[in-house]
């Protein structure tokens, strides 16, 4: 497990692609299970560790996650997320050449419970949910026909981003359930940059990871991602 960060109060990770954010119905082992047990062993602790998850991501997802590792930072993080303090910035590889270099994307949204999916619906359809998202094109490769894109978050719908550019014509590499090229291969969807503020200090703070640039990840070669 690739630790970016650790204190008393919380600890950063990078999350494994294909694994689950916390337990699920299929019993796999999750990252809070993980992280549980490198606190465990690390620290010689006995009994049971105190761990809390404060967000999630996609299980097909990589990228920097926080948890908590007291019940307060767990508070006050949850709060972060609730009021939007704790920003999420994703990369994504996409199909195809986007029609502008920015743009903001809204949508509503319906999940369908049974098939754990979500559709773009209209407003007024029962239990839809309004969903935002803002990109930029970081790149375009011709010959690849394929598109790499910044992403920042404005609402946290099922996701939202596959949903809202697979609508579009414009589908994530390697997203088999909605229509992407490569759906053999891992899904080009990166939590690239967390920033929180800490729990306890109210120092504001930043981490970055980025996916090993091999396969389609490629793409990210050259490209200044620090800003």
């Amino acid at each position: 497990m690739k630790v970016l960060y650790e204190d008393n109060h919380i600890i950063v990770v990078e999350k494994i692609v294909n694994i689950p954010s916390q337990a699920d119905k299929t019993e796999d082992k999750d990252m809070l299970t993980i992280i549980k047990e490198y606190l465990k062993e690390k620290y010689n602790k006995p009994g049971n560790v105190y761990l809390g998850l404060v967000h999630r991501l996609d299980r097909p997802v990589g990228g920097v996650m926080v948890f908590a590792k007291t019940s307060k930072a767990a508070s006050r993080l949850s709060e972060q997320v609730r009021n939007k303090t704790l920003k999420k910035t994703y990369l994504a590889i996409v199909n195809g050449k986007m029609e502008k270099a920015k743009d903001t994307l809204e949508d509503y949204l319906w999940k369908d419970q049974k098939n754990n999916t979500s559709y773009v619906v209209r407003e007024n359809k029962k239990n839809s949910k309004k969903a935002s998202l803002d990109y930029e094109v970081l790149k375009y490769n011709q010959k690849e026909n394929v598109s790499v894109l910044k992403i920042n978050l404005h609402t946290g719908r099922h996701h939202q981003i596959r949903v809202q550019l697979s609508s579009r014509g414009h589908s994530i590499i390697g997203d088999g359930k909605y229509h992407g090229r490569e759906s053999n291969k891992n899904l080009c969807l990166w939590a690239y940059k967390l920033e929180i503020e800490h729990p306890i200090t109210k120092e504001r703070m930043e981490f970055t990871d980025l996916p090993e640039k091999t396969g389609m990840w490629e793409q990210l070669k050259g490209l200044n991602l620090t800003d």
